[in-house]
């Protein structure tokens, strides 16, 4: 079986609605989570996790979050969000 994230656009099933987006926050840091730009991460820039979808579920607990190092962090800190 392949864990890997399938890109968000390949099944409309599996897409995340952007309002229930907005509702989630980090389990660590209780703060804002960001899309990353392929859909299949929503990232805590505060908490430098990367917390993956699987299927349209997003696994916020810490054993299926990736570290993210400061440079990409910083990246995603300037990126131009929605509207912008």
């Amino acid at each position: 079986m392949d864990d890997a994230p399938a890109p968000a656009g390949d099944n409309p099933r599996y897409r995340l609605d952007p309002r229930t987006i907005e509702m989630l926050v980090c389990p660590v840091t209780k703060t804002r989570l960001t899309l990353s730009a392929d859909g299949t991460e929503l990232i805590s820039i505060v908490a430098r996790y990367a917390f993956p979808i699987r299927k349209g579920v997003p696994l916020l607990v810490i054993d299926a979050a990736r570290r993210i190092d400061e440079e990409e962090a910083e990246a995603l800190r300037t990126r131009p969000g929605p509207g912008n």
